[in-house]
């Protein structure tokens, strides 16, 4: 079976984060997420699989290449102009050459450790055009919803309903797996989405769409509390994600040319990246850091993301935040909690960050 893989979208819920980098590369425990998903894909025996690509496309593509040192083979189709998610698969179906045996479909930026074989199986005892991975959700309005019968043939789509008008809790996890003849039912040259249109086309058509209840771990990281709590859940093995590094500890990852001074606290879950250097008297909980970071002496981090390549400066207070590549931090800064500090910021000594800010890319403070 061939994935899909739609990769072309802005990602503006994650904001200022993905205002240099496009979603599919933001980072879940020092992996960028589409490489968790290319991990799910060759964990399920799927090898082949194809990409479509927009914003910041050249990022995409130099870090994956041809797929080849990720297990998989990976070939791209670019959208000059966003086409809808069933649009953006009609078009990597024709570069492709046309589909003729049952795909999978699934986005690049959310975080999953379904089990595909498992839903394939399901689609093909249904009988199914299409089945739908379906995630229970405590929050229907930020979601497309979907209602089932008795039998999990889907009879409802709405976009973000409203609890008290939504047919479910179901709601649409964007992972997909069709038969062929859906190619022949997006429309050519036009913006087409599948929940808002080819889905409720097929409703009235009562065309076989089912929905196969994900028992699974699922999160579309959708914004920046559910960023860091993707990382956080991927931390605590809430989600089967293959973490890089070594495993020091029962909760502990680093990599490799690491100096870590013998004085540094690791409390809870921490992943550290490869070439870090923690000093004396750091102390560093629940917390991922970056490649190539430096975390100064007396420095503590909780709760957070720093992205590689950036530098914490001695005495520096980081809390439930998110903090970008190439920035500098200068001394005794404070950044409370619910921050984002976008890529190549400068922080002068002694600056106080309030909780909530939000920093866009190459700003100085």
């Amino acid at each position: 079976m061939r994935a899909l893989i739609m990769a072309a979208g802005f990602g503006t819920r994650l904001e200022p984060l993905t205002l240099a980098v496009p979603k599919p590369m933001v980072p879940i425990a020092n992996k960028p997420c589409m490489q968790h998903n290319l991990d799910l894909l060759r964990r399920n025996g799927i090898r082949k699989a194809s990409v479509n690509i927009h914003y910041h496309p050249e990022q995409i593509m130099n870090y994956f290449g041809d797929g080849d040192k990720f297990g998989v083979s990976l070939s791209y189709s670019y959208e000059e102009k966003l086409l809808g998610t069933a649009g953006g698969v009609l078009k990597m179906a024709v570069l492709l050459g046309g589909l003729t045996e049952t795909f999978l479909v699934l986005s690049s930026d959310a975080i999953t450790d379904i089990n595909l074989r498992k839903m394939l199986a399901f689609h093909k005892s249904k009988k199914a055009l299409a089945t739908v991975a379906l995630s229970v959700v405590s929050d229907t309005t930020h979601f497309g919803i979907v209602g089932v019968d008795a039998s999990d043939r889907i009879e409802s789509f709405l976009e973000k309903p409203e609890k008290d008008k939504a047919p479910s809790n179901l709601a649409n996890a964007g992972i997909y797996i069709f038969e062929p003849e859906i190619i022949d039912m997006i429309p050519r040259n036009h913006v087409y989405d599948f929940g808002k249109e080819l889905f409720p086309r097929l409703m009235l058509k009562k065309a076989p769409v089912y929905g196969y209840k994900m028992v699974e771990y699922w999160s579309d990281v959708g914004g920046l509390s559910a960023y860091i709590r993707a990382n956080q859940d991927a931390m605590r093995g809430l989600v089967r994600l293959f973490l890089p590094g070594k495993k020091i500890s029962s909760t502990v990852w680093t990599g490799r040319h690491c100096e870590i001074d013998p004085s540094v606290i690791l409390e809870g879950h921490v992943v550290i990246g490869e070439a870090v250097q923690i000093r004396r008297g750091a102390h560093l909980k629940d917390t991922v850091v970056g490649d190539r970071c430096v975390i100064g002496y007396d420095a503590k981090i909780g709760g957070s993301v720093i992205w590689s390549d950036s530098f914490v400066s001695r005495g520096s207070l980081i809390n439930k935040s998110v903090v970008g590549n190439w920035c500098r931090i200068g001394e005794g800064v404070t950044i409370a909690g619910d921050s984002v500090i976008g890529n190549r910021c400068q922080i002068r000594k002694g600056t106080h960050i309030p909780e909530g800010s939000r920093l866009k890319p190459n700003e100085i403070l």
